[in-house]
């Protein structure tokens, strides 16, 4: 894996969205409507900017796959923060979304691990090429990369049959938080 710069923007939204285009928890906040795939791609963006900023934003070195981490520690409020923040609303949630998604956001919250975290937001491979070994291998250099900074990597999935997947890779469920699916909360 590699880390990626700003030109890799647009070729990590594309795996990202293509992946979590399914995704219960991605679709939870994301407004169903004719511009769903769209506002798919607005979340995705948003999080790889926040992720280029308070964290860390890889690519494999095939460019099939890719991962977002954050340090929460460091996310901080500026003027650019609150500017992502709004278009996030406007460009994809949706203002009659905003209590639901806000309520959900301070539930997890509440359920997350604090400390030295390395909080790894997404981890997608295109569709077309799961199942490969390749998110594998990305994942398990994000494990290393956590494990050299003395972080906990961090994670939740509604995806239930990614589970043991990442089981085999050392993570563990420690929470659970019903928001109308399952939220599962895994650690390593």
């Amino acid at each position: 894996m590699v880390a990626a710069n700003s030109n890799d923007k647009a070729l990590i939204v594309d795996i990202l969205a293509r992946s979590f285009n399914d995704n219960k928890s991605v679709n939870y906040i994301v407004k169903q409507d004719a511009k769903r795939e769209q506002r798919l791609k607005k979340l995705m963006s948003y999080s790889f900017e926040l992720c280029y900023r308070y964290g860390k934003v890889f690519i494999s070195n095939d460019r099939k796959a890719c991962a977002l981490v954050i340090f929460p520690a460091k996310k901080k409020t500026t003027v650019y923060s609150i500017y992502l923040d709004l278009n996030l609303i406007l460009r994809c949630i949706g203002f009659k979304n905003i209590k639901k998604v806000l309520n959900r956001e301070s539930k997890i919250k509440q359920l997350q691990l604090k400390g030295n975290i390395y909080y790894l937001w997404f981890i997608g491979v295109y569709p077309n090429e799961q199942h490969k070994g390749i998110g594998s291998n990305l994942l398990n250099e994000l494990i290393k990369d956590a494990h050299a900074e003395h972080r906990t990597i961090c994670l939740e999935t509604s995806t239930i049959k990614n589970i043991p997947w990442y089981q085999q890779f050392g993570f563990s469920i420690y929470n659970e938080l019903n928001l109308g699916y399952q939220l599962f909360f895994l650690k390593n």
